[in-house]
């Protein structure tokens, strides 16, 4: 019995796609598929501290805007408290508003931020393609060639952790080159194992990942590329995907609007995420495509 088991643990491990029903599935609906590429390929459109420096811009403008809600973290960082003051006191957009809280700073929807550190915003609607469902459309803006325009939210899971259940009809689950697997449904289990690590890995005042994500009101506006669309004959891809590890010098007061979490606790690998990143200029109005086979040498 117990040669048995070890022999079908041998079986298991050595499948090279790993989740044979999961993937008949989505290849059967045809609608999101299993991103797959070489292991030889490399996907860097953009340098990566290209990528770390937008999304420091972001986050940075995302926790000023909401600096009134970040006393429990900021009391426990008292020099990184004195620097964002400074940046408050330079940004003079922040205060000369007409609109104001009850303590005197102007509160603008993560969108409204978005537009005004990168200058477009995204959202998720009706996708263009016909049953294709949701997708995601640049509404406001211009959206240059090389710029991240979006995030890849959800669990991480290493190679050999448990995503059997998860990945059961399973339209999101993104494979990185490495074979890393990346969780992006916001629904049933999935959404269920998401807040569970994120809760287990928050440390006090300091929350590691976002959840917002997973409802119809991201804090992070970025956290939007689960819902990217394949391209079609009719629609040629405009952005790709590009894998990016979180250093560990990632500011932890900017971690609470990362939308990855690891699924083991224990790994002492950096945080992986992927962006999405424009292939040319996106003009306001267009739907982003992305093709799921794309490789890129």
């Amino acid at each position: 019995e117990v040669a048995m088991l070890r022999e079908l643990r041998r079986r298991w491990r050595s499948y090279k796609y790993r989740f044979v029903p999961w993937l008949a599935l989505n290849l059967r609906r045809q609608r999101r598929t299993l991103r797959y590429v070489p292991e030889s390929s490399q996907d860097k459109i953009i340098a990566d501290e290209d990528v770390f420096e937008t999304l420091l811009k972001i986050f940075k403008a995302l926790f000023i805007n909401d600096f009134s809600r970040q006393s429990d973290i900021l009391a426990l960082l008292p020099e990184v408290k004195c620097q964002y003051l400074e940046l408050l006191t330079v940004d003079q957009k922040w205060s000369k508003v007409n609109s104001c809280n009850h303590q005197g700073q102007h509160m603008f929807t993560p969108e409204e931020v978005l537009f005004n550190t990168l200058g477009f915003t995204v959202s998720r609607d009706q996708s263009s393609l016909v049953s294709a469902g949701t997708g995601v459309f640049v509404t406001k803006g211009f959206v240059p060639k090389g710029t991240v325009v979006s995030m890849y939210p959800g669990t991480v899971y290493r190679k050999h952790e448990p995503i059997f259940f998860q990945s059961l009809g399973n339209p999101f689950i993104f494979r990185c080159i490495d074979g890393v697997l990346i969780d992006g449904n916001d629904k049933g289990l999935s959404r269920s194992v998401y807040r569970s690590c994120s809760r287990r890995d928050q440390l006090g005042p300091f929350q590691m990942s976002d959840e917002s994500w997973l409802t119809a009101t991201p804090q992070n506006p970025l956290a939007v590329g689960q819902y990217v669309n394949n391209c079609s004959h009719e629609k040629a891809a405009n952005v790709c995907y590009q894998e990016f590890d979180v250093p560990g010098h990632f500011p932890v007061e900017l971690k609470q609007y990362l939308p990855n979490i690891v699924y083991s606790h224990d790994t002492e690998s950096h945080l992986r995420c992927v962006v999405l990143v424009a292939l040319r200029d996106i003009k306001e109005g267009e739907e982003l495509f992305s093709n799921y086979y794309t490789v890129v040498s």
